[in-house]
């Protein structure tokens, strides 16, 4: 998950300052009732593994999500992986996958990761990927705009996207497999595979044709560089492939920060500026005059919302066929530990 986030209109940065009364007591867990601790990696993830576990939770089942419950106030993965061993049926970990689910048991982390039935991971990179799944993008459009017009086709952008940046992301994904990551690090890959821009006509066509421009330049200078990397690469895929790893849906892999910040957002952006342009031409073209003009385009304009915003509270991700596997591991595992 990333470790910042923009605090929503109004809201100003938290300060702890020391109580000047009792602080309340935590609710009692009703008798018979099964309480999970979940320790995730940091405080914005709290929010996403809520929504996740919550659907299952009853008057016989309680999660309680906290980041890790560490004297020193460590945090992150690596935090969570050195307390993996306290780990039993009624304290669990949730975390991003990064790229250990991929590796499956070809490094240290993913062996752990991929064979405890108390460590719950992500499979897309990280929580980003999941609120940039793309069949969500127009409702995030709708929320930010209020204007339910379809301009853009997202899921065929982005398995074009996908496919235009696939040779990239096998280099890069395979370069942190074998732990050498100056053959592409993600700087790189971040350069290689942003967007500067998104010209929406015919979905994006134009923007597509320019990174697979980019994208053969870079391939082409890391098999030059490279040639013995570049000869191992087809047995890496055919791993990719077996974990799930499609050229058409490659975006759900790649770096999380990168996708949110320098795909998706942009992406966003560009359409959401259209649907606002199109919104206001109605307006304006109404019939409407004087005030009463003036108090509709200003109703407009309170109404929208901030586009980064309605991303990160994104939870139209649920037909995800990664989700799916999430979801099947949290089904067995209470299915295994129920008691009594």
């Amino acid at each position: 998950m990333a470790k910042h986030r923009r605090y929503p209109r109004g809201e100003r940065l938290f300060k702890p300052q020391p109580p000047t009364s009792p602080l309340p007591q935590l609710l009692p867990v009703p008798e018979g009732c099964r309480r999970v601790l979940v320790e995730v990696e940091g405080y914005e993830d709290v929010a996403f593994w809520r929504g996740i576990l919550d659907p299952y939770e009853s008057e016989k089942l309680r999660f309680d999500i906290s980041v890790p419950l560490e004297e020193q106030l460590a945090k992150g993965k690596k935090t969570l992986l050195g307390r993996a061993a306290m780990c039993h049926p009624n304290h669990i970990m949730c975390m991003d996958s990064d790229f250990d689910y991929l590796f499956a048991s070809q490094t240290a982390d993913a062996r752990i990761i991929n064979s405890s039935p108390y460590l719950f991971h992500t499979y897309v990179y990280s929580t980003e990927n999941f609120v940039c799944y793309a069949p969500s993008l127009h409702n995030i459009c709708v929320k930010a705009t209020k204007n339910d017009a379809k301009i853009f086709d997202f899921e065929r952008f982005f398995a074009a996207y996908s496919r235009a940046i696939y040779p990239a992301f096998v280099w890069y994904a395979y370069s942190a497999q074998i732990s050498t990551p100056n053959i592409f690090t993600l700087q790189s890959f971040k350069n290689t595979v942003r967007l500067g821009y998104l010209d929406i006509d015919n979905t994006g066509a134009s923007t597509i044709e320019w990174l697979e421009r980019q994208v053969a330049r870079r391939v082409r200078s890391l098999e030059n560089d490279y040639p013995e990397v570049a000869e191992r690469l087809g047995e890496f895929e055919v791993l990719l492939h077996n974990r799930g790893v499609t050229p058409d849906e490659t975006y759900l892999f790649m770096h999380g920060h990168t996708l949110m910040d320098n795909v998706v957002t942009v992406v966003l952006d560009a359409v959401c500026s259209k649907l606002r342009l199109m919104s206001g031409e109605r307006i304006r073209t109404s019939g409407c005059e004087g005030q009463r003009l003036l108090n509709e385009q200003s109703n407009y304009t309170n109404s929208l919302y901030n586009v980064r915003d309605a991303l990160l509270f994104n939870e139209n991700y649920k037909d995800c066929f990664l989700y799916k596997k999430l979801q099947h591991d949290i089904e067995q595992f209470l299915l295994l530990t129920a008691e009594g």
